[in-house]
């Protein structure tokens, strides 16, 4: 019976073979109606026809030739089409079961032909039983082998995918940068996925936030475009320039609704791209465009733009792993781009309020000193900070000099920089000693945190507020956690290049605003005509590679250099101590001091007798002969009357007048009383109370201010033309 079934089974692999494609046919049409859509990639239908062939011939080499089974080795195609299905993303068991329904067709196949060919049941039954047991033998061989091809495949597919991934995430988003960001996407994408990358962005998300009301809200601006081919000829919209979709076109929709669209012309006869797509007809006839990505770039629920992927010199068209990749890497540079417009935004908003908040230029026309500063922000990812400087005139030709650091960055430290440069300029308009103008403010301060919600960050800040004499040619000064300022001395030595002495003053530093606890003390030194105060936030002398005393000694070394102008001064500063962008925000003030001398300064010591009133105005008479101006003479000596007066019968001696010359004329009257005036309106028939109503009038500005050993009281008027 053995040699008859082998005989047997020879005649069955010769007789379907000598129908020639009815065999194959037949399973084809099988396999068309069970599973379509294998047939709808081009690859796998034509695989599939190879595999099935190859499958036939080695079943039947088995049959007749009564090959080994154990010894055969999976069809060449059966690999090719386990590879190209992972590859596809096809699932293994759908895979799997195309080859079970390919084994079962194969028996039906071949046990027709048994009966067919023979009436002996026995015979029939012993064939059935072999070709049963053989071909599951080589379909279970089959699908081993089978499997390890695809799951190799799909692993270097999935590997594939993971450096592509891994790339994207070290290489999109190394800076805040929204052109960079762009530009690395259309890196990543050429390099990996595709011939031809573009990357477009709103217009409107270029702007301020969306405020700017935009003609065209589909308008988008190409920030980036990368290609396999030089200069990437491909484009029909150069890198900057604005184009748009047209309304309810395929592009269009596609960043509205944020879904991605995998678009493959059917023929290159036909339009093969989206309406409105720039270009797109060009480059698939010029550069045989056959296959092309649209992925919005979405983040945080809104659409920022759109990045395109094409392909021309690849073969294959993009598949859905394909676009499962372009949308992963594009949905990363998506958040970054977002991040870096965020921090753009937030850093031009906080910058802008930083400038305006702070002095464009020293005080007009005065002349106590003359000033130049800078403000440098910071080049680091943290934002802008809180650093500003002020110089602030008052009374009695003196002038405020301040300088700060609010803790902290973005706008948060910005507004707060702003509120306390306000604080300090009320501060001083009452005429507050350094020591105490600091208490105040740290009162200022102290009162702001208890305002700020439970979970905002701490309110702090340091400063350095400083008052300059140039009648005294002294300068008085108190810190809040604030480095001490620089004196420049005038140059000692002559010859070409004299050399500046520099110093820096002992400053009993108290504790930054807003800790409370401890007082604030104040310094007192003379400074030459001519000498220069530098005042500085720590961001100067600071960075990450040098610490306090290393940025002080590299001050010294500049400062003692001599400098023609104070703008040059500022310069060589800040490109020796921080010649690349600095780690922290640099605030910077330096003013050189001019002395009023004894023409400009009249002074008169008085007793406290009322019959020195009269002395007080021909002295002030006096004064203004010398000056020139005796058309201010009566103004003038009504107010010195009423001062003096004022002072006689309020205050406590010794008592002294004293007249300041300079952008104004200044009358002073001090005394010993610690009371302070009060401006008040008299009825008709009061006998008093009309003095500082009067010298109110008459002045531009008038004012007190107290010092250790009383007060005085001013009035200012300004110089005829």
């Amino acid at each position: 019976m053995g040699t008859n079934l082998d005989g047997f089974l020879h005649d069955i692999a010769q007789s379907l073979r000598s129908r020639g494609d009815e065999p194959l046919e037949q399973l084809l049409q099988s396999q068309r109606s069970s599973f379509p859509g294998i047939w709808q990639d081009q690859d796998l239908a034509a695989l599939t026809t190879k595999v099935t062939s190859q499958h036939i011939t080695t079943v039947l080499d088995i049959l007749q030739y009564g090959v080994d089974i154990s010894a055969v080795e999976m069809p060449p195609a059966a690999a090719e089409f386990a590879r190209r299905a992972a590859e596809l993303g096809t699932p293994l068991s759908e895979l799997l079961r195309s080859d079970r329904l390919s084994h079962v067709d194969t028996l039906k196949m071949l046990y027709g032909e048994t009966v067919r060919l023979t009436s002996d049941p026995e015979l029939r039954d012993e064939a059935a039983m072999r070709l049963i047991s053989g071909t599951f033998e080589y379909v279970d061989r089959l699908a081993e082998q089978v499997v390890a091809a695809y799951e190799e495949a799909r692993d270097r597919r999935l590997q594939r995918r993971l450096t592509v991934i891994n790339e994207a995430s070290r290489r999109i988003g190394t800076t805040l940068d929204t052109a960079r960001t762009a530009r690395e996407l259309a890196e990543v994408g050429t390099n990996h996925l595709a011939d031809f990358v573009t990357v477009d962005l709103l217009e409107a998300v270029l702007g301020d936030e969306g405020m700017r009301a935009e003609p065209d809200p589909l308008a988008l601006r190409r920030i980036a475009q990368q290609s396999v081919l030089e200069g990437h000829p491909e484009s029909a919209v150069e890198t900057g320039q604005t184009h748009s979709f047209p309304e309810g076109s395929e592009s269009a929709q596609t960043i509205i609704t944020g879904h991605p669209l995998r678009y493959r012309p059917a023929s290159p006869d036909t339009q093969p791209w989206p309406a409105g797509l720039p270009g797109g007809h060009r480059a698939a006839r010029d550069f045989d465009v056959h296959s092309m990505l649209m992925v919005p770039l979405w983040a945080r629920g809104s659409p920022l733009g759109l990045a395109q992927f094409f392909r021309h010199r690849t073969a294959d068209p993009f598949d859905d792993d394909d676009l499962l990749l372009a949308q992963e890497i594009t949905s990363r540079a998506a958040v970054h781009i977002d991040n870096a417009r965020r921090y753009t935004l937030e850093r031009s908003t906080s910058l802008t309020l930083q400038r305006s908040l702070l002095p464009l230029h020293g005080p007009q026309g005065h002349e106590s000193v003359e000033t130049a500063a800078r403000y440098v922000p910071c080049g680091s990812l943290a934002g802008v900070g809180g650093d500003w400087y002020d110089v602030i005139p008052l009374s009695g030709a003196r002038v405020a000099l301040v300088i700060g650091d609010v803790v902290g960055r973005g706008l948060r430290a910005a507004a707060t920089m702003g509120r306390l440069r306000t604080a300090v300029r009320t501060l001083a308009d009452i005429d507050l000693m350094p020591d105490e103008l600091l208490a105040h403010l740290n009162d200022v301060v102290i009162r702001l945190q208890h305002e700020e919600e439970q979970d905002a960050d701490e309110i702090s800040a340091t400063c350095l507020y400083m008052i300059y004499d140039p009648i005294s040619q002294s300068c008085s000064m108190a810190g809040a956690g604030h480095v001490a300022p620089a004196v420049v001395s005038p140059a000692a030595g002559k010859g070409d290049t004299p050399q500046h002495a520099v110093d820096f003053p002992k400053l009993s530093v108290g504790p930054p605003l807003g800790l409370g606890g401890l007082p604030f003390e104040m310094t007192q030194f003379e400074v030459p005509e001519g000498s220069l105060l530098v005042l500085f936030t720590d961001g100067l002398i600071e960075n990450r590679t040098r610490d306090v005393d290393t940025g002080l000694a590299l001050l010294r070394d500049v400062l003692v250099q001599p400098a023609s102008t104070l703008q040059s001064t500022c310069d060589h500063v800040l490109s020796a101590l921080q010649p690349d962008r600095p780690s922290d925000d640099v605030a910077l003030l330096v003013a050189r001091t001019r002395a009023l001398d004894a023409e400009h300064v009249g002074t008169l010591d008085l007793p406290s007798d009322p019959e020195v009133v009269a002395e007080a105005r021909d002295y002030a008479t006096g004064r203004l002969a010398a000056w020139g101006l005796e058309d201010m003479a009566f103004t003038t000596e009504l107010m010195v009357s009423e001062l003096v007066t004022n002072a006689i019968r309020y205050g406590k001696a010794p008592i002294q007048l004293r007249m300041i010359l300079q952008y104004t004329l200044t009358c002073e009257v001090s005394d010993a009383s610690s009371t302070a005036p009060h401006l008040r309106r008299a009825h008709t028939f009061d006998e008093g109370g009309r003095g500082l109503f009067l010298v109110a009038q008459l002045a531009d500005h008038w004012g007190t201010r107290h010092s250790r050993e009383g007060k005085v009281i001013w009035a200012e008027q300004s110089l005829p033309a």
